[in-house]
């Protein structure tokens, strides 16, 4: 656009430009870990419940295990840390996001500009964040106080880094999908938690797996949990423990598939059920 004599002038949309929808949600996502961390009886539940757990089982389970070369409180170590993975994606998303819903702070959002997938974003960084502290603690409680020896191949830390991703993003995913389910933010806890800490024991994060019915397991394989455990396992541990193992073997290969289709059938079901109101809202 020009005057009458001619001198460009820049129209007022062409000067200001809206931010991206990436831009948008890193800004969210900063805006959510500094929510999170402003709630300080909420961080030190969140990142102390499973280091306690495991210093309780390894305390109460510490003998060597016949045959593999390592000991109980070793096999706790990779399984709290896969139950810690899943506790700040899965169960954190399946509430927190079913909370905001009730008090209808989702509602607000999507009557503003924002892009949805912006807040998406946001609670992604907030769990890649939460989950990489989560997993550290643990792994600096296992390799101090119980011994447990960090891979010493490249291979092994990068089984260890998909291995994370994808089961950090099938939980992330199942845990927004099961935040529909709740009718209110009341029963949001009961709902997430009951589910979280039935897969935990038929998982083989609280008992091991060689002493699981085999219907259990099979139930158990059917989730993210059970694999993650058992690619943690693998990472962490020597190839004597795998003799622990359902099939006898790690199954890296297997496991990669199964974090994979949840990943997708997670990405799936997010699709079909997420709701920005409740049912009683229309």
């Amino acid at each position: 656009m020009t005057t009458t004599t001619g001198t460009p002038v820049r129209t007022h949309g062409a000067a200001e430009r809206l931010p991206s929808a990436w831009t948008i949600g890193l800004r969210r996502g900063a805006l959510e870990i500094r929510q999170f961390f402003r709630q300080r009886d909420q961080v030190v539940f969140t990142f102390s419940f499973p280091v306690v757990f495991l210093f309780l089982f390894a305390s109460i389970f510490h003998d060597a295990v016949r045959g593999t070369g390592v000991t109980a409180s070793q096999l706790y170590v990779p399984a709290m840390m896969a139950s810690g993975i899943m506790s700040t994606s899965f169960q954190s998303l399946g509430i927190s996001i079913a909370v905001e819903r009730d008090e209808k702070v989702l509602r607000r959002l999507r009557g503003t500009p924002m892009p949805p997938s912006a807040y998406f974003l946001g609670k992604i960084w907030l769990v890649l964040c939460t989950g990489i502290l989560e997993t550290a603690i643990l792994l600096v409680v296992g390799t101090t106080l119980y011994d447990v020896p960090l891979p010493s191949s490249a291979t092994r830390w990068l089984d260890f880094a998909w291995i994370f991703v994808l089961g950090l993003t099938g939980c992330a995913l199942l845990g927004i999908a099961i935040s529909s389910v709740p009718k209110s933010a009341k029963s949001a806890s009961s709902v997430v938690i009951l589910p979280f800490l039935l897969l935990q024991f038929i998982s083989g994060v609280y008992i091991s797996i060689d002493t699981i019915p085999g219907w259990m397991l099979d139930i158990g394989a059917l989730f993210p949990l059970k694999w993650l455990c058992q690619g943690l396992r693998g990472v962490f541990l020597p190839d004597s423990a795998k003799v622990l193992e359902q099939a006898g073997a790690w199954e890296f290969g297997r496991i990669a598939l199964v974090l994979a289709a949840w990943c997708v059938g997670g990405l799936v079901l997010c699709l079909l059920t997420f709701r920005w109101k409740n049912r009683r809202d229309g």
